[in-house]
């Protein structure tokens, strides 16, 4: 572990230009829509006022490409389906864009979002959509910086913030994941595991802090106008201004004609949309409307900082706890009746006026394998979305913990097809407002990502979607 704050003093000085207006005026005038396709729904977490696609469908991709936005997310899912799957919907979503664009004339580039932790299908995923694009690609550019999580990349290394102190990534709970696990933070070395080796660490580029603090923009597009081929760059980042830095020197070379991928986290996509920070939403800002019902809390993620938050939940004045046994979620026996039990205390709770919080046991049941356990966190999870699919009454407002569990509650649960990101509930947790054709119409949808949050970071959600008051 590294003290942050004294390994930040010891950095070279942040360029110190405001480049937000350049990258701005540039953003309108390419008028290239930012398509990002997201692995789970918490991607939304830097960017506000922008619109979610769960269906993608060439007659979706036609009308949110006609739409002024910069901004564009379709939530895929694709981390919580084994690889084949995962490369099955990234081509379908790039064939059907390239026809979308062709009917509209709009021009598109492709974010490839996923988890700031590492985890994920790279790079099969980032494969996939350059085979079915069809397009040289000069580069493949990975950028996991997310400042609202804590996730800094410094001398290629990705650390990992807990309060006052860095971890290099491979060595936090994240790298141990059933699916997804990794041995490097360095991410030259991180990207030769990820491609078995097809790829020497040596063979990555890397844009360093050194480069971005004295260089500026200008070496920036120097270098990427040197990437061919599709040579894997990796990108350092500790400040949104080291971002807005590599945004700007990146908007330049791809005026100058080169393409690019972008593998990346959530802070990459608000800077390259031109977009600045905003502060987290208010009360009032969330659209809760005064009402006699609670509201229902949905937790799926099993990581440690998870269980935590739960904990804190629970203990909160009027929340009545709801467990659901996942070792019975798992028996086709008992699946049925644990389910509806938990639906019925949910409704109960609900009428009452009081929060409902369903959470599975805390045991993390894994398989022999990837896929193996990826289908029983499949399992575990459709069964968490019987509940909202269930219940007769509507909640005063809904959140769901955990990436795969957000996902399907969203889709599965509440049949949101489109919904539009109103911006943060704390930083880093985005907030929805479900479109008119989902079961629960204009709700508001806290999405809260599993590795985001201090203990009581679910708890203080639940205060501010409380403090509307009762009707």
């Amino acid at each position: 572990m590294i003290e942050k704050q004294k390994f930040f003093d010891s950095l070279p000085p942040e360029w110190p230009q405001d480049l937000m207006p350049f990258i701005q005026q540039k953003v309108s005038e390419q008028g290239v829509k930012i398509v990002v396709l997201d692995d789970d729904p918490t991607g939304t977490q830097t960017v506000r006022d922008v619109t979610v696609l769960t269906r993608w469908d060439v007659q979706n991709l036609t009308s949110v490409l006609k739409e002024p936005d910069a901004i564009v997310y379709i939530l895929t899912n694709s981390r919580s389906y084994p690889l084949p799957k995962a490369q099955d919907i990234n081509r379908e979503i790039a064939l059907n864009l390239k026809q979308a664009s062709l009917q509209t004339g709009r021009a598109f580039t492709v974010v490839s979002r996923s988890d700031s932790t590492l985890r994920g299908h790279f790079p099969g995923e980032v494969e996939a959509l350059i085979g079915a694009l069809e397009v040289e690609v000069d580069g493949i550019l990975i950028i996991p910086f997310f400042a609202e999580g804590g996730r800094f990349t410094i001398g290629d290394v990705h650390y990992v913030a807990d309060g006052d102190w860095l971890t290099p990534a491979s060595e936090t709970e994240y790298a141990k994941d059933a699916s997804f696990g990794y041995h490097h933070s360095d991410l030259r070395k991180w990207v030769s595991e990820k491609y078995q080796g097809r790829v020497s660490a040596e063979e990555v580029v890397s844009i360093g802090l050194e480069m971005l603090r004295k260089g500026g923009p200008a070496m920036v597009t120097e270098l990427l106008m040197k990437l061919a081929h599709e040579r894997i760059c990796v990108v350092n980042a500790a400040s949104y201004r080291d971002m807005e830095v590599f945004v700007a020197g990146l908007l330049q070379a791809e005026a100058n004609g080169k393409r690019f991928i972008y593998r990346t986290a959530a802070s990459f996509v608000r800077v390259r949309g031109g977009m600045r920070s905003y502060p987290v939403l208010t009360s009032q800002e969330l659209g809760v409307k005064k009402n006699e019902t609670g509201g229902l809390i949905i937790a799926g993620s099993y990581i440690r900082r998870s269980s935590e938050q739960i904990a804190q939940v629970a203990a909160l004045e009027n929340v009545v706890s709801v467990e659901i046994s996942a070792p019975k979620l798992l028996k086709p026996s008992m699946r049925q009746g644990e389910i509806e039990e938990a639906v019925r205390k949910v409704s109960e709770s609900l009428r009452q006026g009081k929060e409902a919080l369903v959470y599975t046991s805390r045991e993390l049941i894994t398989g022999k394998d990837e896929a193996e356990s990826l289908g029983i966190g499949r399992k575990i999870s459709s069964a968490l979305v019987e509940i909202p699919r269930r219940l007769e009454v509507r909640p005063a407002w809904v959140i769901a913990k955990g990436g795969i569990t957000s996902s399907d509650v969203a889709t599965l649960g509440m049949n949101v097809s489109r919904a539009r990101v109103l911006g943060q509930i704390l930083p880093g947790v985005p907030v929805w407002r479900t479109g008119e054709d989902s079961r629960w119409p204009g709700i508001t949808y806290v999405v809260f990502p599993g590795n985001v949050g201090g203990a009581d970071a679910i708890a203080q959600a639940v205060e501010k979607l409380r403090a509307v008051g009762r009707g």
